[in-house]
């Protein structure tokens, strides 16, 4: 394997494990359903998708990364934080 296929693929894996991270973030929110435009989960969360958003953009501009994949990585998380969002509203409107 080449040095740069083996620096994409470590960049991936690194991308990879932060999405996870933010996800176990994700997931503990869902699991408590606690509300998520609590302003504390919205700054932990808005940071840590800034944070992993430059380390893609810094990925890519390496030419490490392709920018649709990394692209993909926010998108997946983006969707994830909508789930929370949609359940919590769910659990609101049958509490009523």
């Amino acid at each position: 394997m080449s040095v740069e296929k083996q620096m994409s693929r470590v960049a991936y894996e690194q991308l990879d494990k932060d999405a996870d991270r933010i996800l176990q973030l994700i997931e503990v929110q869902m699991e408590n359903l606690t509300m998520p435009q609590c302003p504390v989960f919205e700054e932990v969360l808005d940071t840590q998708m800034f944070g992993l958003s430059k380390e893609i953009n810094f990925a890519v501009r390496l030419g490490l990364v392709d920018a649709q994949d990394g692209r993909a990585i926010l998108d997946h998380l983006e969707v994830e934080v909508s789930k929370v969002h949609e359940a919590y509203m769910e659990r609101e409107k049958n509490r009523v």
